[in-house]
């Protein structure tokens, strides 16, 4: 099955994405749980700046409360120059992004 990709300030993005923002962490939580309950094997959590630590509390709550069996797949970190609307000057931000998957249940192995 294809994924559909988005453009959103010029960063192609699929549909099993959660972006991270003001939101309580529960909101993000049950957004990742409602992917993983749709058949999705991976789930990619992105925030920047602030919201970082909101992604990180996401997916540590996923690990220990809701998902015991997810594994952690990458971990990027990078930085994005914004400019500014109104001065036009421009600041560095923190991005993170944490792709995370659901454990494949392991077949029993048959004896001979």
């Amino acid at each position: 099955m294809a994924k559909k990709e988005t453009k959103r300030e010029g960063i192609p993005q699929t549909e099993n994405t959660v972006l991270i923002g003001r939101k309580p962490v529960m909101n993000y939580v049950t957004a990742c749980i409602t992917f993983f309950n749709s058949n999705e094997k991976q789930v990619t959590v992105k925030a920047r700046g602030r919201a970082i630590c909101r992604a990180v509390d996401t997916v540590e709550l996923l690990r220990r409360a809701f998902i015991k069996d997810l594994e952690i797949q990458n971990i990027a970190i990078s930085t994005e120059e914004l400019v500014r609307v109104e001065g036009g000057q421009k600041s560095n931000i923190s991005t993170m992004e944490i792709t995370i998957t659901k454990a494949e249940p392991k077949q029993p192995q048959e004896e001979e």
